[in-house]
């Protein structure tokens, strides 16, 4: 009586947690392929998702370079050809905020999910003037000893490079901090300067806008094939950022569709990172660095051009109110594709 009673108290304990049974030893755990890892943990966002550890996706991890020749893509042969690599590593760890005894536990790797939650509070938000995101991967990899959490392509394809507890090295002292995305676009450029405008955009016969990658490239890596991509407007956007005059062509709507629904997951799996972009006593963007103290008290999402004086990312393109305004209808429950949570993270997090 005693065993069958604790029979059924198993049972019940897995109905519970919503499993029927316990996982058979070899059993493959699906995955849906929407997922992002933070601290090891797998967390949906409704959008599609290549990991490093997914074929095709991007491994930030890795020493040699990505798209030299095999034979010569270690380490010693690379700093041989690109002279401008320094390190074999192209993140380190968050170090702020740590504790000595908690530096000294994720150290080795060893991060949980609310000590993550305490440090990240920043969503940092790039254009990668790469066009493709292999072609930025390539830059930042091969050439550059820098890295970005995320990468998102002209197609809405989401690439992430790094676990979100690395500390990636793209927006220097915001780095400790943040979580950060580089969004394939040409960039900004001063209205009368020169640009790469004519290379990567022209017109098809019905006289709509398109993305015209540079032939050398080939398919640009792009996932989705076929594909072509349009900006959301068709003509270039004009905007000032730090007190400078730009133009610059509009991200693609499966960006801003994809870019909506991360920034929803990062901000539910954070919840110190608030889903607001900076904004004056009017309510109005800020298009120019945040000074000293309001970065340093600043807790949500933000451009590149509020860390930095010499940048201008994402530019005067981008779409605030479409991305941040999606985002807070999906953390509200009022859009449709609200985002879901692995079951092993459940309850870990609360907002």
């Amino acid at each position: 009586m005693i065993t069958r009673i604790f029979s059924l108290g198993i049972a019940l304990a897995l109905l519970a947690c919503g499993c029927g049974t316990l996982p058979r030893s070899g059993q493959l755990e699906p995955r849906r392929g929407d997922e992002i890892v933070a601290a090891g943990q797998f967390f949906h966002t409704g959008t599609p998702v290549v990991l490093w550890l997914d074929p095709g996706g991007y491994d930030a991890y890795r020493v040699e370079r990505r798209f030299g020749p095999i034979e010569q893509s270690d380490w010693a042969d690379s700093t041989e050809a690109v002279r401008s690599l320094k390190t074999p590593n192209r993140y380190g760890l968050r170090k702020a905020e740590l504790t000595s005894a908690e530096l000294e536990r994720v150290r080795g790797g060893g991060w949980d999910l609310p000590l993550l939650q305490k440090v990240v509070d920043q969503f940092v938000i790039h254009f990668d003037v790469a066009g493709t995101s292999r072609n930025c991967f390539a830059t930042l990899q091969d050439d550059r000893d820098l890295s970005v959490h995320f990468m998102l392509d002209l197609d809405g394809t989401i690439y992430q490079t790094l676990d979100l507890k690395e500390r990636a090295w793209h927006a220097t002292t915001s780095n400790d901090r943040s979580v950060g995305v580089e969004i394939a676009n040409m960039g900004g450029y001063p209205v009368h300067g020169k640009n790469p405008f004519a290379q990567w955009y022209g017109t098809n016969a019905s006289g709509e806008t398109i993305i015209t990658p540079p032939k050398s490239l080939g398919n640009g890596g792009i996932r989705t094939q076929p594909f072509t991509g349009r900006p959301a407007r068709p003509q270039p956007v004009r905007g000032v950022i730090q007190g400078e005059d730009l133009i610059q062509y509009d991200f693609t709507p499966e960006q801003y569709a994809a870019l909506t629904k991360l920034t929803a997951a990062l901000c539910r799996v954070f919840p110190k990172l608030t889903c607001q972009y900076p904004v004056d006593a009017n309510g109005k963007l800020i298009p120019h660095k945040l000074p000293y103290e309001q970065l340093k008290n600043y807790h949500g999402v933000l451009g590149h051009y509020h860390i930095q004086t010499d940048k201008d990312d994402p530019g005067p393109a981008f779409n605030w109110e479409l991305v941040i305004g999606g985002a807070q209808k999906l953390l509200a429950g009022e859009g449709a594709g609200q985002p879901l949570y692995c079951p092993r993270a459940a309850g870990q997090f609360r907002r």
